[in-house]
């Protein structure tokens, strides 16, 4: 049970990730051809700045997310 948790809240981050990737290249579209720890700067700079917009659920997930557990996440796709 623990790990279908895990893998749900892998999941989740992951499309939260996804979310504000489009924002960020909507904004900025120069990221398209930005370098995955670049974009995962900006991400985690986007994450910190709109926490108070989350969820509290979404709150939770992203708290302790590092960069590189955001780059991490970039290169993940999921089957």
């Amino acid at each position: 049970m623990i790990e279908k948790t895990e893998g749900n809240a892998a999941l989740h981050k992951r499309k939260l990730i996804d979310k504000f990737l489009i924002k960020l290249t909507k904004e900025e579209p120069q990221m398209y051809y930005a370098t995955t720890s670049e974009i995962a700067r900006s991400l985690y700079s986007m994450l910190k700045e709109h926490t108070n917009r989350l969820t509290i659920e979404e709150q939770a997930l992203i708290r302790h997310m590092t960069m590189e557990e955001i780059q991490g996440l970039l290169g993940f796709h999921p089957k």
